[in-house]
């Protein structure tokens, strides 16, 4: 059974496109991280961490149905050709997931990017003859413009795979700061993993839950929210992002919707 959250009248379901190893040593990508935060993340976390110390992630996305429509968070990996195949788990299966929550690609009215990087872009344009063409050909694609600016510093080669095809179809929407999707959704800003990273928020009934992108990647941030992950563009604007987040969800006593950890859904306040 594919997992989901039910929030109000919304459902937020999560969508694995693959699985595998971190490709390189973990006390790497966290490198001030302690032998006791570690055994920490390992207790909440098991499943993060294989046989012989490798990290172990999730490529998830995630859909928000409710009577307003289908809005999908980030594009997986992606298929056999996708940006990220030197390095992830492609090819990556999310059309099946897709089906199997039975969500049309033509259904989904709205795709939010949190960010581009290839392990969260790899479905969103798909080769279509000798061109490439949105997978979700109905939808608006939102990024921060923050982000889309950064595209040379980020990966050079998505404009012409990722941007330049969703301009010419007319469906890159272009964003600065937070952003109203739907009555029960929005986008917030959430920089430093990349400098234009946002999140998505889903409040219905009270409750809140915040789809997180790579404000978090792994249990030791969500523990241990001050660790620096090697990967981020501005660890310090991340940590800012990451403890703001995590301090809005928690004291809402919220979840979060993540795409790397073993579960798809965890409390904010671990």
């Amino acid at each position: 059974m594919t997992p989901s959250l039910q929030i109000g009248s919304a459902t937020i379901v999560a969508l694995t496109d693959g699985e595998g190893p971190f490709f390189a040593d973990r006390t790497k990508a966290f490198r001030h991280a302690t032998a006791e935060q570690w055994a920490a993340a390992d207790r909440f976390d098991p499943g993060a961490v294989t046989g012989d110390g490798r990290w172990w992630l999730q490529f998830r996305a995630f859909a928000i149905r409710d009577d307003t429509g289908i809005t999908v968070v980030d594009a997986g990996i992606g298929p056999a050709d996708a940006p990220a195949a030197s390095w992830a788990p492609v090819p990556g299966r999310l059309p099946d997931e897709l089906a199997a929550a039975g969500i049309d690609p033509a259904e989904v009215d709205t795709v939010v990017l949190t960010h581009l990087h290839t392990d969260h872009v790899g479905w969103a344009v798909v080769a279509d003859g000798p061109g490439r063409r949105p997978f979700f050909d109905n939808a608006r694609y939102i990024l921060q413009r923050t982000e889309i600016d950064a595209v040379e510093e980020l990966n050079p080669g998505l404009r012409e795979t990722l941007l330049d095809p969703l301009c010419e179809a007319g469906r890159l929407a272009a964003v600065d700061g937070e952003r109203a999707l739907t009555p029960r959704s929005r986008v917030v800003p959430t920089p430093g993993h990349t400098p234009g990273h946002q999140s998505v928020l889903v409040e219905s009934g009270g409750e809140l839950v915040a789809v997180t992108g790579d404000v978090l990647v792994h249990a030791l941030q969500l523990l241990h929210p001050e660790t620096a992950y090697e990967h981020e563009s501005d660890p310090h604007r991340a940590r800012e992002s990451r403890e703001a987040l995590l301090r809005r969800v928690a004291e809402a006593n919220g979840s979060l919707a993540t795409p790397h950890l073993t579960e798809p859904f965890a409390p904010a306040r671990a």
